[in-house]
C-alpha cells in the first residue's frame, strides 16, 4: 500500500479535505474506493470529515487501497530495460516487436507480462497501467503508473497535453527540413487495424516534425505530436510522401529495415506525486542506426 503525508502550509491555505485531495489529482473513483477503509485518510491523527477545513500545520496522512492485481496478465520472465523506478512510476525502455498489452497471439510476450513479472519479485501488488502507449514494432521510452493516483494524475497530464513525447524516425526520400502536418485520421473501411488519413471523417491529428540529418535516401526526423491517434506518425509521413521504410501496414519495404523505424527517444512530464519535472530518454536502437548509416 502506497502511503502519502501531506503537510499543509500557507500556500495550500484555505481548503477542505476534499479540496485538497482533488488538487493532488484523486478522483472521484479513487475516494470512492477509500470509503470502506476508515483509516484511509488521516488528519493529524484523526479521522476527518471531507468538509473539514484545513489550516496551515495540519498533517494530512492518505493510504491507497490495497489493489487486486491484474489477473488475466501473465507474470513472464521477459528482459526488462528499466530506466527509472520509484514508488509511484517505472519508466522503461521498450524493444521493438513487443505489444505492450496481451491479445490473442500474444498472451505473454509482452511489456504488461514482463512488469508483472518485475513487480512479483518485488512482491508488489500491481495492475497494469500504461500511460503512453506504443506500437509493437516501435522501440523507446514508455511509462507506467504503479498506483491509481499516479495513473489518474498522468492521464490528466496527457490529456491536458503536458506530456511532452520526442520521438526519432527514418523516412524515405528527403523531407523539407522541418513542418507541421495537419491533417485528420481515421480507420480504414473494413479493418480493424489501417488507419489513413481522412479530411471528411477523420479526427484531428497534428504532428511537427524536424529534419536532424539524411542520408543514403533517408531523412533522419526528430517528430513531436500534439494528438496521439493511432499510427499517426506513421499515417502522416507517407500522407506527404515520405513513408517509413519497412513499415508492414503502410509501406512494406524492407531493403534497409524489417520493421518501421520509429523510436520514443524522450519523454518529459511532471512527477505525479513529487511535482518535480522528470525527463528521460533512450539510446537509438541498433537497427534504425544502422539503417541510416550503411
Amino acid at each position: 500500500m502506497r502511503k502519502l503525508i501531506y503537510k499543509i502550509n500557507v500556500n495550500t491555505f484555505p481548503c477542505t479535505v476534499l479540496q485538497f485531495m482533488r488538487s493532488q489529482g484523486f478522483s472521484k473513483q479513487i475516494l470512492v474506493s477509500m470509503k470502506p477503509f476508515p483509516d484511509a485518510i488521516l488528519r493529524n491523527d484523526k479521522h476527518p470529515f471531507m468538509d473539514d477545513s484545513l489550516v496551515p500545520g495540519d498533517t494530512l496522512i492518505i493510504t491507497l487501497p490495497k489493489e487486486t492485481p491484474s489477473e488475466k496478465i501473465i507474470p513472464y520472465d521477459y528482459p526488462l530495460d528499466v530506466i527509472f523506478e520509484d514508488e509511484d512510476i517505472l519508466v522503461v525502455n521498450k524493444p521493438s516487436g513487443m505489444p505492450v498489452h496481451p491479445s490473442q497471439g500474444h498472451y505473454e510476450h509482452t511489456l504488461a507480462n514482463a512488469v508483472c513479472h518485475h513487480m512479483q519479485i518485488k512482491k508488489e501488488n500491481y495492475v497494469f497501467r500504461c500511460i503512453n502507449r506504443l506500437d509493437r514494432d516501435t522501440s523507446g521510452i514508455l511509462v507506467i503508473a504503479k498506483n491509481a493516483l499516479s495513473s489518474a494524475v498522468l492521464y490528466n497530464q496527457m490529456r491536458c497535453r503536458r506530456i511532452k513525447r520526442t520521438y526519432l524516425a527514418l523516412a524515405e526520400g528527403t523531407t523539407p527540413l522541418k513542418g507541421s502536418i495537419s491533417a485528420p485520421i481515421a480507420r480504414v473501411d473494413a479493418s480493424t487495424i489501417m488507419r489513413e488519413v481522412n479530411f471528411d471523417h477523420g479526427e484531428d491529428a497534428i504532428t511537427h516534425y524536424e529534419r536532424l540529418s539524411e542520408n543514403n535516401g533517408l531523412s533522419l526526423l526528430e517528430l513531436h505530436l500534439e494528438t496521439g491517434r493511432t499510427h499517426q506518425i506513421r499515417v502522416h509521413m507517407k500522407h506527404i510522401g515520405n513513408p517509413l521504410p519497412g513499415d508492414f501496414l503502410y509501406n512494406p519495404n524492407y531493403d534497409r529495415i524489417k520493421r518501421q523505424p520509429l523510436h520514443s527517444y524522450q519523454l518529459e512530464f511532471e512527477h505525479p506525486i513529487l511535482h518535480h519535472q522528470m525527463l528521460f530518454t533512450a539510446p537509438v536502437p541498433e537497427d534504425m542506426y544502422q539503417a541510416f548509416i550503411d
